[in-house]
């Protein structure tokens, strides 16, 4: 499958990149989509899952990926479309949009930030176990102390997020590296989020992210998460984002 760019940084952002073609992954097959949702716009697609349904097990099991990506993550992008339908927002990419969220209508916010964040989590995620470089260790040790101590920090912030939203490393505003979490479906890149800077890596823990398999269990996908981490993704965000 060819890779095209869709999301380009105007300031705080970052750069995302969309599976593009006539497939999309499931199970361990390939079929043909039917269409992309080209609904209205050029420049906001459903993106292509980069990996089939079942590539992240056990850490994340098949049936929960599938709902989650064909499911919540289409619905978002639907109703994000629908939301600036007909407006001269067609013409922007989400991250345009979502910096100036506060000019928006709420469903803007929610939708758009549902779509935008998804593709984030699906493209910092990867099959097999990865490892940071040593260029992005120093970058952690130097910011939280040590790999180990920026671990349990990103970690508690996902496991102790009250209600549904995101966990987050982002680098802020004046390039530094910072860990947060955002209600529902904010973002750093919203004008309106308490955190702001450009998003490098980040964890869902709505329920509907692990309900099918860890139940109430947060804690525990939160730690498994670390076995699927992308951090050839989380770097090649990190140092675009330090040009910027």
């Amino acid at each position: 499958m060819n890779r095209r760019k869709f999301f380009k940084s105007a300031g705080a952002g970052a750069s995302l990149f969309l599976l593009t073609g006539n497939a999309l992954l499931t199970g361990k097959e390939i079929i043909k989509s039917e269409t992309m949702e080209q609904m209205s716009t050029s420049k906001i697609l459903f993106p292509a899952l980069p990996y089939a349904y079942d590539a992240l097990e056990p850490w994340i099991d098949a049936r929960t990926m599938e709902i989650h990506y064909d499911k919540h993550h289409r619905a978002y992008y639907n109703n994000f479309v629908a939301a600036i339908k007909g407006t001269e927002s067609e013409n922007l990419t989400a991250e345009e949009i979502l910096k100036n969220v506060s000019r928006y209508p709420v469903a803007v916010r929610n939708q758009g930030g549902g779509y935008f964040n998804h593709v984030l989590f699906w493209e910092n995620m990867a099959k097999g176990l990865s490892t940071p470089s040593s260029e992005m260790v120093k970058a952690l040790e130097s910011a939280f102390g040590s790999y180990d101590r920026f671990k349990e920090l990103f970690s508690n912030a996902a496991k102790t997020h009250f209600g549904s939203g995101w966990a987050w490393l982002y680098l802020t505003t004046d390039k530094k590296l910072a860990v947060g979490s955002t209600p529902n479906q904010d973002s750093p890149v919203m004008d309106v989020s308490t955190i702001k800077g450009t998003p490098l890596l980040t964890i869902d823990v709505w329920e509907h992210a692990y309900y099918l398999k860890y139940q109430n269990r947060r804690a525990e996908y939160v730690d498994n998460f670390w076995n699927v981490v992308n951090w050839q993704e989380v770097e090649k965000r990190y140092r675009k984002a330090l040009t910027l």
